[in-house]
């Protein structure tokens, strides 16, 4: 079995026309629903970026445990399953984040790797002295507050001044259309595809960072998503309440459009290379995202600090199986979520997931879904969500400020930094938990100052209560359903996951629950991995 993994960044479902999209051209997102199967009831798990792939890697969450971070030392990770199963596993990206303190043992655990440079704020192209005058006249100010004077150095600004001035420079250096990191990790993957044509028992995932912020595309694509904007490129919004006038709203959005129609275009690069090499036959694509983004819906731009809308938390999944032709074009409503990749994928290879793992491979989902089953998601310290894949609910913490939570974990770092000392100074040694095979954790206090999401020591900007949607009845998610019934229901369920997750005991107090049921086995009948598929 040969399977290519296409992972983006910040894909909106309803940005596809295969999801009912209308105002953004995917014509090859079309071409792959018509061979795939569509799942319409796809979600996240833990969030954002690399929460998001740890639960890729590891088949369960982890915001109950931890915010965003490497792997840790006890964690299963997939691709080191299938090497030691004798699958090649490869790895193209440009995401920039494998490669700061908080990213690390990801990309590691392929048998090889491949690291395109440049993308958003990648310490890459080295300009000493930039022309800030220069690139304050092209970049609008509403985004880019960029310095006035030198130096150029990291430490001598602010940190998202220099994450800003490292994309505008890094973009003088991205002129032609092939200059592009998501244009490169296509042409290595077609290069991939094409040198190991003949050999079997193989997986690639080919990950690109696109449509994440910043959103820049070729002129080409721009031109298909036109506005009277006549301002600075404004191309990277702040998570925040959505500001902004019609014009800057709809360059933004115009901006966002052409970087996913360009996504899509080597989308269909990478579909003609199947084409050529006749790839159909015997080799699985697999299409799907970590998390949406919001385009001034609900008055927000981007992720994290908001409540996680069906806009941020509804994902597409499209799989095209060589075994599955008889089914190309269907839609399956079963409800799945990100850690449920881990076990397919181990499944396609025919590959046992470890007990640890608690998603449930999609492939017996195809035959027959659950219709009781709920799936969790969220984000260390913020609200929980959880659907039943007709209703979303969000339960609030007492308090968004992080206080009485702590960090388990043996590898101490943050996003782009580690720990630091006064983090460290309320540091413990503590029993294992149901994940850790019998290994102890260190307890690190979460405090108010951590320089993790939401905003990289900002707080969460959410409700207070208890807020349950019905997206069938009302998709936009405006008016929240008072039900007690189902709230109770909703919520009961959600306790079952916090404990079939080991979740921390001051995590129930921390969301206000003051019960707790008996764990659960949710996958103790997990069947056994489907039989190797030949070549």
């Amino acid at each position: 079995m040969r399977t290519v993994f296409v992972l983006f960044d910040s894909l909106n479902r309803g940005a596809l026309e295969p999801y009912g999209s209308q105002s953004i051209q995917t014509p090859n997102m079309t071409r792959l629903a018509e061979r795939a199967v569509t799942f319409d009831q796809h979600f996240v798990g833990s969030l954002p970026c690399m929460p998001a792939r740890r639960d890729l890697h590891t088949g369960r969450l982890n915001f109950m445990h931890r915010s965003w971070g490497p792997l840790e030392p006890f964690d299963n990770s997939f691709p080191k399953l299938m090497s030691k199963a004798g699958i090649y596993t490869h790895l193209i990206t440009d995401h920039m984040h494998y490669f700061e303190d908080g990213g690390n043992g990801y990309a590691q655990a392929f048998d090889s790797w491949e690291f395109v440079r440049g993308q958003e704020n990648d310490p890459w192209h080295a300009i000493v002295e930039p022309r800030l005058a220069k690139l304050r006249s092209q970049f609008d100010p509403a985004h880019y507050d960029l310095p006035e004077t030198g130096p150029a150095t990291r430490e001598a600004m602010s940190r998202w001044q220099w994450k800003k001035l490292r994309h505008a420079v890094n973009r003088q250096a991205i002129r032609a259309e092939r200059d592009y990191p998501t244009v490169q990790c296509f042409e290595r993957a077609i290069e991939f595809l094409a040198r190991n044509r003949g050999a079997d028992d193989w997986f690639l995932q080919l990950e690109a960072f696109d449509p994440h912020e910043p959103f820049m595309a070729p002129d080409r694509f721009k031109a298909m998503y036109p506005t009277d904007w006549q301002g600075g490129i404004l191309d990277w919004p702040q998570y925040a309440r959505a500001g902004g006038d019609t014009a800057q709203r709809a360059e933004i959005r115009s901006n966002y459009a052409a970087l996913v129609t360009m996504c899509d275009d080597q989308l269909g690069r990478l579909m003609d290379t199947f084409d050529i090499l006749d790839l159909w036959k015997d080799t699985c694509l697999i299409v799907t995202t970590d998390h949406g983004y919001l385009l001034a819906e609900h008055e927000w731009w981007g992720k994290n600090r908001m409540p996680y809308y069906s806009e941020i938390s509804h994902i597409p999944l499209m799989v095209c199986h060589p075994d599955m032709a008889e089914r190309a074009g269907a839609r399956c409503t079963a409800l799945t979520q990100t850690p449920d990749l881990m076990p397919s994928l181990l499944d396609l290879h025919g590959i046992a997931a470890p007990e640890e793992c608690l998603g449930n491979s999609i492939w017996p989902m195809l035959r027959q879904a659950d219709p009781d089953r709920t799936v969790l998601f969220g984000q260390f310290g913020g609200p929980l969500g959880l659907t039943d894949g007709r209703h979303l609910m969000f339960r609030y913490p007492r308090n968004v400020a992080c206080e009485g939570l702590n960090e388990y974990t043996l590898s101490p770092q943050h996003m782009s930094s580690a720990f630091t000392i006064d983090e460290l100074q309320g540091i413990a040694l503590v029993p294992p938990f149901n994940f850790t095979k019998s290994v102890q954790t260190l307890r690190i206090p979460a405090r108010r100052d951590g320089i993790r999401p939401p905003g990289l020591a900002d707080e969460f900007d959410c409700g207070v209560r208890t807020e349950i949607f019905d997206l069938v009845q009302d998709p936009g998610q405006s008016h929240p359903v008072n039900d007690p019934a189902l709230e109770a229901r909703l919520l009961a369920a959600m306790m079952v996951h916090l404990h079939d997750n080991d979740a921390p005991a001051e995590l129930h107090a921390f969301y206000g629950f003051d019960a707790s049921p008996a764990r659960t086995t949710v996958n103790a009948d997990r069947p056994e991995p489907v039989a190797r598929h030949a070549r």
